[in-house]
């Protein structure tokens, strides 16, 4: 009897779970910080330097589960099951060997990363011990994540959100226990955080483990996974690297960008940040629409279907505009009033609602952007993005940034109007790419 191992697709019952598991991950470090928050703002402090280093060593192994993503959704759409789960096997033992590289890298080098960091010398003790206990998570979550890779692209989304969930349930109820000493444990401040983190990483990649297995029936084969096959890494990077690239391309523009608001005053500073983090939440919404749409797309370059591949791709992107138009619109309306709940300065509120106004311009061109972005990855059209974003990164974003910002003094408004400008410059080159129709011919089961 034949054992279907995919899920039915269709972008809905692919983008809800996606969703939640991007926003759940997002609420993970929130969560720490918030809780650590009543403990010691010295710690917070000493969180947030060791979330950065934490969050660029996942950016590093991101590259491939981006990459293996795509690769297994055309060889699962041409049929070709057994190449699919090679894939999975390379991705997981390249991973794991990036994985074991950063962790160890971390664990030895932590003193020497928070002094070039210039943390405070009487910081540095909490966030040393942190950062040494949360550099064991690298190695689980290199492998986890090319295991939620694989298991999203077989279509199987609401599983890895049942995990993340679980992981989130579980740093909480340790962070009750180990940071707030809960049942008469002791106290064990930003090392409890830590020792939190791990075990909900722990769990969760055992558990992701089990149900790649159970969902995918591709059993975990070591031997497969410490002898990764070269030229499969090769289609994986071929996607994974420029995407890579291109999410660190856009987190060193935002710091220029950011050191541009430094200018202008802490009070702006504050009100870049909060409204930064309400905008994450509203980029989710494009994001999950993206990715899903990318698993679907995937499997139709696999199997050949261009044209329904283009109906896809032009169908996400209408309800992806649709449905961000909507939620920019009810943030203009009430993000000046949900910002109100953590700060009652006024120059503050005053920049946040400006800024909540540019978001009906703003996140609609993310959403354009993100969607057709991911469309030419799943075609195998990557390197273009990469390029184009570079190019409109830095010569679109950074100096219309200062020059709106600082040079004209449009303040925080003038920043975000460059932004702005270049994801709507972005989202329109990458349609013209996609309108050429070139992506028909990178399918990479087919180099």
């Amino acid at each position: 009897m034949h054992v279907k191992n995919t899920a039915p697709l269709s972008l809905f019952s692919l983008t809800w779970p996606l969703f939640f598991d991007f926003a759940l991950h997002f609420l993970t470090a929130a969560l720490n910080t918030l809780m650590i928050s009543r403990v010691s703002y010295q710690g917070v402090a000493a969180l947030s330097v060791g979330n950065m280093v934490f969050e660029l060593s996942i950016t590093l192994f991101s590259f491939v589960s981006i990459g293996a993503s795509v690769v297994i959704t055309q060889y699962l759409g041409a049929k070709n099951r057994a190449t699919a789960s090679d894939v999975v096997y390379s991705s997981i033992g390249f991973n794991l060997m990036v994985g074991v590289a950063a962790a160890l890298g971390v664990f030895f080098g932590a003193g020497l990363i928070l002094h070039l960091m210039n943390l405070p010398v009487e910081l540095i003790p909490d966030a040393k011990l942190y950062l040494q206990i949360v550099g064991i998570c690298l190695i689980p979550e290199a492998m986890a994540m090319c295991l939620a890779a694989g298991m999203r692209a077989h279509g199987f989304t609401q599983q890895a959100m049942w995990v993340t969930l679980l992981m989130n349930v579980i740093t909480f109820a340790g962070n009750l226990l180990l940071l707030y000493g809960w049942f008469g444990i002791p106290q064990m401040g930003v090392a409890g955080v830590a020792i939190s983190t791990v075990v909900g990483r722990l769990i969760g990649m055992t558990l992701m483990a089990y149900l790649f297995v159970k969902y995918t029936h591709i059993p975990i084969k070591l031997s497969e996974i410490i002898k990764p096959k070269k030229h499969l890494l090769a289609k994986v990077f071929h996607i994974g690297l420029p995407a890579a690239g291109e999410n660190v391309s856009w987190m060193l523009q935002f710091m220029v960008v950011t050191a541009f608001v430094g200018l202008m005053g802490d009070k702006a500073l504050a009100a870049q940040s909060l409204y930064f983090q309400i905008c994450m939440f509203i980029l989710l919404f494009g994001l999950s629409i993206g990715i899903g749409n990318e698993i679907m797309i995937g499997h139709m370059i696999g199997a050949k279907q261009f044209k329904s591949a283009e109906t896809q791709m032009y169908r996400a992107l209408k309800i992806g505009l649709i449905l961000t138009t909507i939620v920019a619109a009810l943030a203009a309306i009430f993000g000046e009033k949900l910002v109100a709940f953590f700060t009652q300065d006024e120059d503050i509120l005053l920049m946040v609602g400006q800024l909540f106004l540019l978001t009906l311009l703003m996140e609609p061109g993310r959403t354009f952007n993100l969607v057709v972005i991911n469309a030419l990855r799943a075609s195998g059209d990557a390197r273009f993005p990469f390029f184009a974003g570079m190019i409109s990164m830095w010569c679109i974003a950074v100096p219309l940034a200062y020059l709106f910002g600082i040079h004209w003094d449009m303040g925080l408004v003038g920043v975000w109007c460059a932004l702005a400008i270049d994801e709507w410059t972005r989202g329109l080159t990458m349609l013209w790419r996609w309108r050429s129709g070139r992506w028909r011919t990178k399918s990479l089961i087919l180099a």
